[in-house]
């Protein structure tokens, strides 16, 4: 078995998938992505395989001796933004949640003690925090993260101005990374630049104050920000901030106990 094999869950024995749930601060990771428009230039993958491939290289960085494992890339998101894109997947909130719970309860069962929801698609950060929050008062003993791919310190840094707030989708970061990930499926001569509008002082698409948006209502292409100027180089030192980032954070993570667990209900202090 290779190391990247050792590593995920699904290519275990169930024999050896209970003797990695006994282990001290054992841990299993899904990616999550969605299969949605990302403007004319670039696949529907594209947050799935970001999830994927920057998941996959934290996990072979992390010392061998960690109790970590991954499921499979999680592939159909919440997306419901990108309706009227051609062919843009999306799923019922409801399913959504009941589908981390499907996830967890049997993790939960087994004896793992921490998963973490890996998420490549910033639509669906707010669902997957709820899930986490449903998931963790189901089975208290175990604890649930939900993380966003891009939230690593001083990664947008890379990102110029203007287009660090208005490249939201399918822009300069997105367009970088798959150009170094995955040259093959960026088709630059279609790529369209429609920067959002601006909002009044105070307000925000996404940030203090956000707004629920819709794609359509934004950019006719798909296309939100200026992919222009992207390139593999830019792409490759975003990967490797991400990956230098989430590296730190899931040792941090699997050397501690956090987070704090316990049994649901009122504590007698209150």
């Amino acid at each position: 078995m290779t190391a990247e094999q050792h590593r995920g869950l699904h290519h275990l024995s169930w024999p050896e998938a209970k003797r990695a749930a006994a282990c001290d601060s054992s841990t299993v990771v899904v990616p999550w992505g969605s299969l949605e428009q990302h403007g004319p230039h670039l696949p529907l993958g594209t947050d799935g395989l970001f999830a994927e491939q920057v998941l996959r290289q934290v996990l072979q960085a992390l010392p061998p001796q960690l109790p970590i494992w991954s499921l499979p890339l999680q592939s159909l998101g919440f997306a419901p933004e990108h309706r009227g894109f051609g062919v843009s997947f999306t799923q019922p909130a409801e399913a959504m949640l009941a589908q981390v719970e499907a996830i967890a309860e049997p993790l939960a069962q087994a004896g793992f003690q921490r998963l973490v929801l890996f998420n490549g698609h910033g639509g669906q950060i707010s669902l997957l925090d709820v899930a986490a929050r449903q998931v963790h008062g189901r089975h208290p003993h175990l604890g649930v993260h939900a993380w966003f791919l891009w939230d690593v310190e001083g990664v947008m840094d890379l990102i110029p101005d203007p287009e660090r707030g208005e490249g939201l989708h399918a822009g300069l970061a997105e367009t970088s990374l798959m150009l170094h990930m995955a040259p093959e499926l960026v088709q630059l001569q279609h790529a369209v630049a429609e920067p959002p509008p601006t909002p009044p002082d105070g307000l925000s698409l996404e940030g203090r104050c956000p707004s629920a948006w819709t794609t359509g209502a934004l950019s006719r292409s798909g296309t939100v920000g200026t992919p222009h100027g992207a390139t593999a180089s830019l792409g490759a030192a975003l990967q490797q901030k991400l990956v230098q980032g989430w590296t730190a954070t899931f040792t941090a993570l699997l050397r501690s106990s956090w987070p704090p667990r316990g049994s649901p209900g009122f504590s007698d202090r209150v």
